[in-house]
């Protein structure tokens, strides 16, 4: 069981944000490694950007829904504050709120966006589910490097394990630090609720599946990070989440 230590900053002003700080440490041999998980809550939809990184450094970033010009600047302040080396852009999936900072992301810091193949048609699709929101969107249209089940991301010394988490969006994935306990989830999973099913390609039947013999597979005190509103753990959704009981 990781030590976990939460903690908020609240920014104020025109670009108003929240950053969740998560520092999990664990024992590897006579070495203390830590991961450290930021969250940006950016865009109309109140999306959960993430940094995740290592005491090296070594960080990568998922879902980025920086919208705003505001949002892009607190989002590479705070990498160029802290001196991160950005390694991967990562989707869990591609619905417009996930997706509006990937060009941004692409362009600054020379990153191949990761998705999984089912997920290409869904981001060919975001400008149009833009517009439809009254929101502008320059896409991300350079190369695409794939994900599958048990792929595996490393940070140093450190892994994400790709589970493929399917209902929401048809090629959603989730991101599994195996070593440190959490799970970044993007929106299967939310504290008392679930994703939706109702856009294109969605499925409820397949979403329950994801979450039952995926996500709740994991350890009980697997703290799970969402695509949007406040962390979880997987034990409280087991026993309280009204959609899975």
């Amino acid at each position: 069981m990781p030590l976990v230590l939460i903690g908020k900053i609240h920014l104020q002003g025109s670009a108003r944000s929240k950053l969740n700080l998560a520092l999990c440490p664990y024992l590897a041999g006579s070495k203390i490694s830590m991961l450290t998980v930021k969250t940006f809550i950016f865009n109309p939809l109140n999306e959960n950007t993430y940094l995740v990184f290592n005491e090296d450094k070594e960080c990568v970033i998922l879902d980025p829904g920086c919208y705003s010009k505001d949002e892009r600047k607190i989002l590479q302040d705070y990498i160029s504050e802290h001196g991160l080396i950005l390694k991967y852009l990562l989707n869990t999936h591609c619905h417009l709120d996930h997706v509006l900072g990937n060009k941004f992301i692409h362009e600054a810091y020379g990153l191949i966006l990761h998705i999984h193949p089912k997920e290409q048609a869904v981001l060919q699709y975001a400008p149009l589910f833009a517009a439809n929101w009254g929101l502008t969107l320059d896409n991300y249209e350079g190369p695409l490097l794939f994900l599958e089940e048990g792929d595996i991301i490393k940070l140093g010394s450190d892994e994400l394990e790709v589970l493929f988490t399917p209902g929401h969006a048809p090629g959603h994935i989730a991101f599994y630090c195996r070593q440190q306990g959490f799970v970044i989830a993007g929106d299967v999973l939310f504290k008392g609720s679930i994703g939706r099913t109702d856009l294109p390609m969605g499925s409820f039947e397949t979403l329950i599946s994801s979450i039952k013999n995926k996500l709740f597979k994991l350890p009980d005190d697997t703290i799970v990070y969402p695509g949007h509103g406040e962390y979880t753990i997987i034990g409280q959704e087991k026993l309280h989440n009204p959609y899975l009981i």
